[in-house]
């Protein structure tokens, strides 16, 4: 009852300021000009009228032309950014005299008044969900137009308070779910594609879990969400955790957590983090349901290797590789589609690389790959490099079907993620260490066309 009551609340309030505001024709003129609107919202003081007009503009952000868009993010780059001279005088000052007051005003000073507005739009109804798609259009701009990145950092800034940790609670999706939470899982999912409502339905059968993260603003929207299959072994290969006619197995007789998908929903919402608190809470989840299950891992992708391999292979020589080697892979990397049988041969020299990429031992102090970036910040050992473990084109086409294992050993996943967040130290089970601590050396296997592992500990 208490969310309809303060929502009706709210519609008395804004109602109360949208007469009040019609009443003051030159305010009601200058309202058609976005930036005259955006100035009215950061200056009235009465509680009503300030909503009112904070719920006009997020109505008014909804409908924007492109013109119109471009004109509103170039309007909170000038006119509502920070301003230098402010800025100077207050630091001035405060060098003059380090006293709180001189500080509070520097505070004040270098906050760009575009924060108190978005504040403000947060407020309305509806205006949580109008700043995430602001910032979801916004992204789409910063190549363009590079002064718009300090506009991003103050939504970056807001929008990493608003949706702390503390604001967000898990709940487990099921087919018992509403369709509409249901269609947009499906929607939503970007690392193995939900072909259809068959599919989705296998994946959340009683064999497998999906869990989301979800905010009191936004309750119809899953901010983040991660599949979940229950098994008896380190999964090597996708194709049969995501098989619609794959048989279920008992939960009861699970001993091993896989996760296979985790998907960001809101493009809006890009560079704010949950994955690593959605992970340690869903282990506590199964842990809690499931006490027998001894192993958390993943199944993860790496999406940049092939993108990654085919620039550093444009230098000469490149990665200290032979000049055979190098030009067997320049010759894989020109094929616009492959197979079991192209790879073969390069098995081992593949596996090698992707063990060194993903090891940090090469392109700088730490994984250039994104997933891994993510699971050891998180404190996941690196465990295993599963050969042909996605064999569907996406698979192919990111990483030649190498899909590799992070384990999350949870008795040291506070020791690895300090060693990698401090000293960039990757956690590696033996076997990888050797490889990513060796030079590939490709040994020809012209009949392989099984799916093989590099063995973990």
């Amino acid at each position: 009852m208490a969310a309809p009551l303060i929502g009706g609340i709210l519609d008395q309030i804004i109602e109360a300021g949208r007469r009040l505001l019609s009443q003051q024709s030159s305010a009601a003129a200058a309202s058609a000009e976005l930036d005259a609107l955006c100035a009215r919202v950061l200056a009235r003081r009465g509680e009503a009228t300030a909503l009112a007009s904070a719920s006009e503009l997020a109505a008014r952000l909804g409908h924007l032309t492109p013109a119109e868009e471009t004109r509103f993010f170039q309007i909170l780059a000038t006119r509502f950014g920070a301003d230098r001279e402010k800025i100077l005088a207050a630091a001035e000052a405060y060098r003059k005299e380090a006293s709180p007051a001189h500080l509070r005003r520097l505070g004040e000073a270098v906050e760009a008044p575009r924060q108190e507005l978005l504040r403000r739009l947060n407020m309305a109804p509806g205006g949580t969900r109008a700043i995430v798609n602001l910032r979801e259009r916004l992204l789409g701009r910063l190549a363009e137009d590079p002064a718009l990145r300090a506009v991003d950092a103050d939504f970056q800034h807001l929008l990493g308070s608003w949706f702390n940790r503390g604001f967000l609670y898990l709940e487990r999706i099921d087919w018992n779910s509403p369709a509409s939470l249901l269609e947009k899982i499906k929607r939503y999912e970007s690392v193995h594609e939900i072909a259809n409502w068959s599919d989705l339905r296998r994946r959340l059968a009683p064999d497998r879990r999906c869990f989301a993260f979800f905010h009191p603003a936004l309750k119809d929207e899953p901010l983040i969400f991660i599949e979940v299959a229950l098994g008896r072994e380190l999964a090597a290969s996708i194709q049969p955790i995501i098989d619609p006619n794959a048989s279920a197995l008992d939960p009861a007789t699970a001993t091993h957590a896989i996760f296979f998908s985790i998907n960001n929903s809101l493009n809006g919402l890009r560079g704010i983090s949950f994955g690593n608190f959605l992970i340690k809470q869903v282990v506590v989840e199964l842990q809690r349901e499931l006490p027998q299950l001894k192993t958390f891992a993943t199944l993860s992708p790496i999406p940049s290797f092939r993108s990654w391999l085919g620039s550093v292979l444009a230098g000469k020589p490149a990665l200290d590789l032979d000049p055979a080697e190098q030009e067997a892979l320049v010759e894989l990397l020109q094929k616009s589609s492959v197979d079991a049988t192209d790879l073969a041969p390069l098995r081992d020299a593949l596996t090698g690389l992707c063990a060194r990429y993903l090891g940090g031992s090469l392109g700088g102090p730490r994984p250039a790959d994104p997933v891994a970036r993510f699971h050891l910040g998180n404190g996941a050992r690196l465990e295993r490099i599963n050969w042909l473990g996605d064999v569907s084109p996406k698979g192919m086409q990111q990483s030649f079907g190498m899909l590799v294992n992070y384990y999350y050993d949870l008795d040291n996943l506070e020791l690895n993620h300090e060693a990698f967040a401090e000293e960039g130290k990757v956690a590696l089970s033996k076997e990888l260490a050797r490889l990513a601590a060796a030079k590939p050396r490709p040994k020809a296997r012209p009949n392989d066309k099984t799916p093989a592992i590099v063995t973990g500990r």
